[in-house]
C-alpha cells in the first residue's frame, strides 16, 4: 500500500521506510541463529570479536572489515514520521518477524542451490 501511495503523489518525494527503533548487528546475528536454534555468545572485543556457537564453541561469526562504511557512523535510525503523516504508513511486521523471514528465504536458496548442485547444474556464490 505505502508504494502504491508514494507513486499516486503530485510532486515526486522521498520518504524513509522505518520502523524508527534501533536494533543492533549483535541483536540481528542473535536472532537470525535462534531461526536455526543456534545460540550465539560473544568473546574478544572490537575487531577481534567473534560469536561462537554455545553448545560447540565453534567460531560462527567474526568482524569483517570489508563491510566497513567509508565513512562509518556509529548510530543510524530512519524515521518515518513523513511516511505515516502523508502516506498513513505504519509498520506491519516486528523485527523478529523481518528476521524470521530473511532467514527462510536464505535457507530456501540454500536449499535449492543444494538440489541444483547434486544434479550437476552450476550454481553462484553469493559469499563476497
Amino acid at each position: 500500500k505505502a508504494m502504491w501511495m508514494m507513486l499516486q503523489q503530485e510532486v515526486p518525494e522521498d520518504f524513509v521506510i522505518a520502523t524508527g527503533k534501533d536494533y543492533s548487528v549483535r541483536e540481528f546475528v542473535e536472532k537470525s541463529f535462534e531461526q536455526i536454534s543456534v545460540s550465539i555468545f560473544w568473546k574478544g572485543k572490537g575487531m577481534e570479536e567473534v560469536g561462537c556457537d554455545a553448545k560447540t564453541g565453534r567460531e560462527l561469526v567474526k568482524v569483517d572489515p570489508r563491510y566497513f562504511r567509508p565513512t562509518e557512523v556509529e548510530f543510524l535510525l530512519g524515521d518515518p514520521q513523513k511516511a505515516k503523516d502523508k502516506l498513513g504508513w505504519e509498520p506491519t511486521i516486528s523485527f523478529e518477524e523481518l528476521v524470521q523471514l530473511m532467514v527462510e528465504e536464505d535457507i530456501k536458496e540454500a536449499e535449492r542451490d543444494n538440489l541444483c548442485e547434486k544434479k550437476g547444474y552450476k550454481t553462484f556464490s553469493y559469499q563476497e
